[in-house]
C-alpha cells in the first residue's frame, strides 16, 4: 500500500531509480492505482511528432477487474474519428486541464460520451490526467473505478496533477526507444 500523501515523492524516486522508461512507467502505473486505492489504472503513450500512440502499461487490483480496451501491443495511428466521438481525448489535445470525472452516469456531453465510455472501457468514474509538454499531449494516465460512482479528493487531484509533468521526460524516452 502507497499513502496518498507520498505518491508524487514516491513517483519522483522512482524517475530517479534509473530503471528502463519502460519499468519506470509499469511502476508509476502501479503506483498511481495503489495510492488512489483504484480498480484499475493505465497509462496511453504518444509519439506526438508522429501523430500516434498506445496503451501500453495498465495495473488491476485483481484479475476480476476487466481489462477491456487497455493494452494495445502496437503504435495506434491518431484518427479524427475517436476525437471526434470522445470528448475527453479531445480536450487531452486541445491542452485543457485533466478531467476528473465521479460519475461516467451522470457527466454530461460536454465532459464525455457515456455510451462511448460504456462500451469501450466499463468504468464508471476515472481520472483523464493529461500529460502535456510544449502545446503537445504525450499521455494520459487514467485511474478508474468499476461499479460505483467516487468523488475523487482535492489531495487525490493535487498529487496526480504534481506528478504528471514529471512523466513528460520517460515518456518521451519510452517513444524515442520504440
Amino acid at each position: 500500500m502507497i499513502p496518498l500523501h507520498t505518491l508524487s515523492a514516491t513517483v519522483e524516486e522512482l524517475i530517479r531509480a534509473g530503471h528502463t522508461p519502460a519499468d519506470t512507467l509499469d511502476r508509476v502505473v502501479q503506483c498511481v492505482g495503489m495510492a488512489l486505492q483504484a480498480d484499475r489504472c493505465f497509462l496511453y503513450v504518444r509519439q506526438p511528432d508522429l501523430n500516434r500512440g498506445r496503451t501500453a502499461f495498465c495495473w488491476r487490483r485483481n484479475e476480476q477487474i476487466p481489462d477491456k480496451n487497455t493494452i494495445q501491443p502496437n503504435w495506434q495511428p491518431d484518427t479524427d474519428a475517436l476525437p471526434a466521438e470522445d470528448p475527453l481525448i479531445r480536450a487531452g489535445l486541445a491542452m485543457k486541464p485533466s478531467v476528473y470525472v465521479d460519475d461516467v452516469d451522470t457527466a454530461g456531453p460536454e465532459v464525455l460520451n457515456r455510451q462511448f465510455e460504456e462500451e469501450t472501457f466499463g468504468h464508471r468514474a476515472l481520472i483523464h490526467a493529461h500529460i502535456q509538454q510544449d502545446n503537445k499531449l504525450w499521455g494520459i494516465l487514467q485511474p478508474c473505478m468499476f461499479g460505483s460512482p467516487r468523488h475523487w479528493t482535492d489531495e487525490e487531484k493535487n498529487q496526480i496533477e504534481a506528478i504528471l509533468p514529471r512523466l513528460q521526460p520517460v515518456i518521451a524516452a519510452y517513444a524515442a526507444s520504440a
